[in-house]
């Protein structure tokens, strides 16, 4: 059979909205989750699992983060990752200087954690007091803080769970040597499966997003940056792939985009996804399926947005049909949708399909209606 540009939309929602099961189960399925400080209505990690995890409640990664095999990184993005995924990336080399206030302030604020075996953000800055400098999404942060976000990143400390979503840091515990380096077999088959934890998560891809998912594994790994050029070439032989209305499209061998159209088949939920829920991430990708163009506006001057802070895309069946703005006020949820058609769909299956996904957000909140 032909892989079609409908072949490949349905294969996408398919292969990412999964079967519910337990939180351990999805985070593993997934490999990686999105991380993003916004609560509105909920923080985007909790609303991606929502989907993911049978009766999942906003905060529940947070509460049962320490029970689990996951760990917080950067990866293509910030985000929670199995620690099999996070063992790809480190030790991390080629890390260049250490950024100001300089590595004497590093040692000591390292030197602090490890004194009290965890440590909050708060109580580093309170003996250090080192001021301010701009972190990356252009606002201010304690210098302390930033030093603490180096040092994570660097692999000497480890995010061990949160207070009210603030990072609490420890010690990560390292191999008393620092293992030989890798032969060039090694090396590319740990570079490989790093980026087939990107596809796993993401596919199907257009080639362009197949090129950024490689290029923004400088980041995750920023020893093989020089090698990056040919993970990309062996990635284009290896995955699988087809040429679709002018576009290369890619996704894992293993995997064929007609044995998912089974599973699509008679799906008619609502879904209010995450602007970083896999299935609507790639912006690129989604104007390839749904015909237009969705951005993400928090950041937007409010006179400027066209949708709103936080808008949701709606999918319904396998299309992506409107957006939603949820907020709780005074206890109860709040909904602005709005639709590119214009209006809803006046199907009745659908106006059931929205109620039940609104009174899922609801539970899933725990607030009323």
């Amino acid at each position: 059979m032909a892989v079609t540009l409908a072949t490949l939309r349905r294969y996408a929602i398919a292969r990412s909205l999964f079967t519910p099961g337990t939180l351990r189960a999805g985070v593993t399925r997934m490999g990686f989750v999105q991380a993003d400080p916004i609560r509105s209505p909920a923080r985007a990690q909790d609303l991606v699992l929502r989907h993911r995890v049978t009766g999942y409640r906003a905060g529940d990664l947070e509460r049962h983060y320490a029970s689990l095999d996951v760990e917080e990184d950067f990866f293509v993005n910030y985000g929670f990752m199995t620690r099999t995924a996070q063992a790809l990336m480190h030790p991390r080399g080629k890390l260049g200087a250490w950024p100001s206030p300089g590595k004497c302030t590093a040692d000591a604020v390292l030197g602090f954690v490890r004194d009290r075996g965890q440590a909050h953000p708060r109580d580093v800055d309170g003996h250090f007091a080192r001021g301010a400098v701009t972190n990356y999404w252009g606002g201010s942060s304690s210098a302390t803080t930033h030093v603490l976000d180096h040092l994570h990143y660097r692999g000497v400390l480890r995010v061990a769970g949160r207070d009210a979503g603030i990072r609490l840091y420890a010690p990560r515990e390292l191999a008393r040597d620092r293992p030989p380096p890798l032969d060039a077999v090694a090396r590319r088959g740990r570079q490989d499966a790093l980026l087939d934890v990107a596809m796993r998560l993401y596919a199907p891809v257009p080639a362009p997003t197949l090129a950024w998912l490689v290029a923004r594994l400088r980041l995750a790994a920023p020893q093989w940056r020089p090698e990056l050029r040919a993970v990309l070439a062996r990635a284009k032989a290896r995955l699988g792939r087809a040429r679709v209305e002018g576009v290369e499209w890619f996704w894992p061998a293993e995997e064929s985009p007609d044995a998912a159209l089974a599973d699509s088949e008679g799906d008619t939920a609502v879904r209010l996804l995450a602007p970083f829920d896999p299935v609507v991430w790639d912006r690129r990708r989604f104007e390839h399926f749904w015909g237009w163009a969705y951005r993400f506006e928090a950041y937007t001057p409010v006179a400027q947005r066209t949708r709103g802070y936080y808008a949701m895309p709606l999918l319904w069946r396998d299309r992506v049909i409107g957006w939603g703005n949820l907020s709780v006020a005074g206890g109860a949820l709040q909904a602005s949708l709005g639709y590119v058609a214009g209006r809803a769909p006046r199907d009745r299956a659908f106006a059931r399909a929205l109620e039940a996904e609104l009174a899922g957000m609801r539970a899933f909140l725990d607030v009323k209606g």
